[in-house]
């Protein structure tokens, strides 16, 4: 197993970790801990490419665990009532729907598409919007409605690009 693929194995590592700290109320050390993954997330793809260690492992397991720690972070809000109930289901869906998507992909050998820059920007706006739930500052809310908008526009391009690099109709 490569180093890329090493730092994303950790992600799921880090998922009872961020857990643990949040529900102890160490919301702090909890914020941190997602933070260390985003960073994780990065660098494992920067190494990857950087070194051509991209493999179909790390193509699946990569979004499969933001995928997972994003589900963990906001059904952790919910249950501290952080996070308003509509907010936690446009969210879900959206995140199954992708790794239930990518998974059926995956194993019918179609191309699966790179993230792009809606994608990333998603992300971006993402880790501001939990950044300002974890430690109860104002505009949290706000800022993850924009976040949960921008996904659902980075699903459609994801779905159109997936249809052309594929030749589905």
């Amino acid at each position: 197993m490569n180093v890329p693929n090493l730092l994303t194995m950790s992600r799921f590592v880090l998922i009872p970790v961020f857990l643990v700290l949040y529900f102890e109320g160490y919301a702090i050390a909890a914020l941190l801990t997602l933070l260390l993954a985003g960073f994780t997330d990065f660098l494992d793809g920067y190494i990857a490419r950087r070194n051509g260690q991209v493999t179909v492992t790390g193509s699946m397991l990569d979004p499969l665990a933001d995928k997972l720690m994003m589900l963990a972070v906001i059904l952790a809000l919910l249950i501290k009532s952080v996070l308003p109930l509509a907010a936690f289901i446009a969210m879900a869906f959206r995140e199954v729907g992708m790794i239930i998507g990518s998974a059926i992909f995956y194993f019918r050998g179609l191309k699966t598409v790179p993230a792009n820059g809606v994608g990333k920007a998603t992300t971006i706006i993402y880790y501001l919007a939990i950044t300002l739930l974890l430690l109860e500052l104002p505009g949290g809310v706000p800022a993850l409605w924009g976040g949960i908008v921008l996904s659902f526009v980075a699903s459609f391009i994801y779905f159109m690009k997936f249809k052309r690099i594929n030749g589905v109709s």
